[in-house]
């Protein structure tokens, strides 16, 4: 079976390196949507939990009731039919309509589009939004936005922290108008954390950065981090791969010479994709030879269990896509250890 060791130590890591540079641990909410990013939702939680954050960012409010019971503030990112009132639950609202479907006393934070036009409400509709929301009786706690480009080198990322920061100013008036008591505000993912020199809002949402990823590091001069998440499979069967013979679908690899070959338990199945014929070796050294199947794939030798990776960075290169993609592919059936 495949199964995925989660670093404990590097997590910790990678936690601490962000909390020093936003000004300490109750600066950071990490996001655990999807699994944390494919790691384990609880499992990652309750190492946050341990680390000592008191602030969690997810997708759903499924998600938030499963470690609910690990902080003091989760913020739903994208999930308006909330069944139970709770003071820890604070949701996103990504437009005015969502303001008609939330219950009385729902903590809210009013996202503002500042130019990656997916969601969120227009500058011009803050005020009306918070007043909208104290009709209703819900609790303005927060004002947010995210921003489209703090990992590339772009005057987009200035742009849109140019208009947030006059939305602060804004809202500031705003609620000394309507007696409204201080409103949190809060734009950085990962990347737009790290390219504040002097970081003073009132958290970060980190993601990415958490699991040991920051794409651009180089460029941008962020720091460098330490992948949490590996995956391992244990060996299935050996055999004597003789020479002129070929291997799994297709017969893509053919032996040169009589060679020992084992099967592993992973595969597409587990979050391991076809490579699209791209050499790709193992993180022991070992070469993905012919075909990746569903569950399954052969590489030579005959250890009784390898590490298919523990760091994706070269997955990704190899399908053209960036870390997170690879990292939330990961099934979520898989078993996780902490190490």
């Amino acid at each position: 079976m495949s199964y995925i060791k989660l670093n404990k130590q590097n997590l910790f890591y990678n936690l601490e390196t962000c909390a020093n540079h936003a000004g300490g641990k109750e600066k950071i909410a990490i996001v655990l949507k999807d699994n944390a990013y494919g790691h384990g939702l609880l499992q990652i939680a309750t190492l946050a939990n341990e680390f000592g954050l008191r602030k969690a960012v997810v997708q759903t409010y499924k998600e938030a009731i499963t470690i609910e019971h690990l902080f003091d503030t989760i913020l739903i990112l994208a999930d308006t039919k909330i069944d139970t009132f709770s003071h820890t639950f604070h949701v996103a609202v990504n437009s005015l309509n969502d303001l008609e479907l939330l219950c009385e006393n729902t903590n809210i934070h009013i996202k503002i589009d500042t130019g990656m036009h997916r969601n969120g409400i227009a500058h011009n509709e803050l005020e009306v939004a918070i007043l909208r929301a104290l009709e209703r009786k819900l609790n303005v706690c927060g004002i947010f936005t995210h921003h489209k480009s703090a990992d590339e080198l772009s005057s987009d990322f200035f742009y849109q922290d140019t208009i947030f920061k006059g939305l602060k100013e804004e809202m500031k008036n705003i609620c000394e108008k309507l007696n409204v008591p201080k409103i949190l505000v809060h734009s950085c993912n990962s990347a737009a954390l790290f390219r504040h020199k002097n970081f003073d809002e009132d958290f970060a949402r980190v993601g990415i950065a958490s699991y040991g990823y920051l794409d651009a590091n180089e460029v941008l001069g962020f720091p460098k981090l330490k992948p949490v998440l590996s995956l391992y499979a244990k060996k299935i069967a050996t055999r004597i791969l003789k020479k002129g013979q070929s291997v799994g679908y297709g017969g893509t690899y053919t032996a040169t010479e009589d060679i020992e070959v084992s099967t592993y338990s992973v595969g597409y199945g587990d979050g391991f994709r076809r490579l699209g014929g791209k050499a790709y070796e193992t993180a022991d050294g070992k070469q993905v030879l012919g075909r990746v199947s569903m569950d399954n794939i052969v590489v030579e030798g005959s250890a009784d269990e390898i590490c298919i990776f523990d760091d994706v960075t070269r997955l990704a290169e190899i399908h053209n896509t960036i870390t997170y993609e690879i990292l939330t592919g990961q099934n979520a059936n898989i078993s996780r250890e902490i190490v």
